[in-house]
């Protein structure tokens, strides 16, 4: 059975998030940059990537309607037809069957619109995530270009995890391309938003490698992902500000000691998923987000100032 198959999750409890022309957009590229056979999976009800790529001339990337309850089957026979990359579309909600999604996760990918209400609903993804003991990259999405939101959106977004070095911009072109079952880098190959999705896709390619590594044995072929820059390691969870902390009450900034990245929790094995019954909401408490400011210089996100 092949080893080399990793699976990437686009997840995110806000809606708008940008996650199915995200995911679409990841796959198209990987599929381009040479590291296919690529698959994509939808469970989301809606159904909106299965329309994109109904409507597409090529059949790559590969397609695969599921739910919840035949995931883990279906993961396994592509794992077994030798592809490589699964991207997996999941709804804008946190139940517990999108917690049994994220466990089939090597990475997750987290996109975020730079605004409060983004901000503050990234919490609960998050909990997941950690729960799982995955891996996960922030993505700024969305942003409006040369926008002092967009940088400080990414500074309060790093005090919880890594935030992938590429801004996805707002364009018109990304909603036009998906139209007739394209994406940007098949209608504009050579312009900007292609050029965002292009680096963002080496970027992840990059992290992969690196799970890869951490995950086969000695000598094993890790798939040969295309290479792309590295950025620095997040923040530690210990020194970690709590979601909706004012930056005064954050723990001392780490030495110089400390600046070493921790050692990546192990993956936990992908559990078959639950029935029905999973999709009732998780039952955890939910998290603001806290760390940063938004144009303000005291308030941090979901609190006030005092007067």
């Amino acid at each position: 059975m092949p080893s080399a198959m990793r699976v990437i999750v686009v997840a995110s409890q806000k809606g708008g998030a940008g996650k199915t022309t995200l995911a679409g957009h990841l796959a198209v590229e990987a599929e381009l940059a040479g590291n296919g056979p690529v698959a994509l999976i939808d469970t989301d009800p809606q159904g909106s990537l299965a329309t994109w790529w109904n409507a597409r001339d090529t059949a790559a990337p590969a397609f695969v309607r599921t739910d919840f309850t035949s995931l883990f089957h279906d993961v396994e026979q592509l794992r077994e037809a030798g592809f490589r990359i699964v991207v997996i579309d999941t709804p804008p909600a946190v139940t517990r069957a999108i917690a049994e999604v994220v466990s089939f996760a090597d990475l997750v990918v987290l996109p975020t619109r730079p605004s409060p209400h983004d901000l503050r609903a990234v919490g609960a993804t998050v909990d997941i995530i950690e729960a799982k003991r995955k891996q996960m990259i922030f993505v700024v999405n969305g942003a409006t270009p040369r926008a002092r939101i967009t940088s400080e959106a990414a500074v309060a977004l790093s005090q919880h995890g890594t935030v992938a070095p590429v801004t996805i911009h707002h364009r018109v072109d990304f909603a036009a391309s998906m139209i007739d079952g394209r994406t940007v880098m098949e209608t504009d190959p050579s312009g900007s938003s292609s050029k965002e999705i292009k680096a963002l896709w080496d970027y992840i390619a990059t992290r992969l490698e690196k799970i890869s590594r951490e995950t086969v044995q000695p000598g094993a072929a890790t798939g040969g992902l295309r290479p792309a820059a590295v950025v620095s390691p997040a923040v530690p969870p210990s020194e970690r500000p709590g979601f909706g902390q004012r930056p005064s009450a954050m723990a001392p900034a780490p030495g110089p000691a400390a600046s070493a990245p921790a050692a990546s929790a192990p993956a936990s094995a992908p559990a078959r998923p639950a029935g029905p019954s999973s999709d009732q909401p998780v039952a955890a408490p939910a998290r603001r987000l806290g760390g940063g400011t938004l144009g303000r210089p005291s308030p941090t996100f979901g609190r006030r100032a005092h007067t």
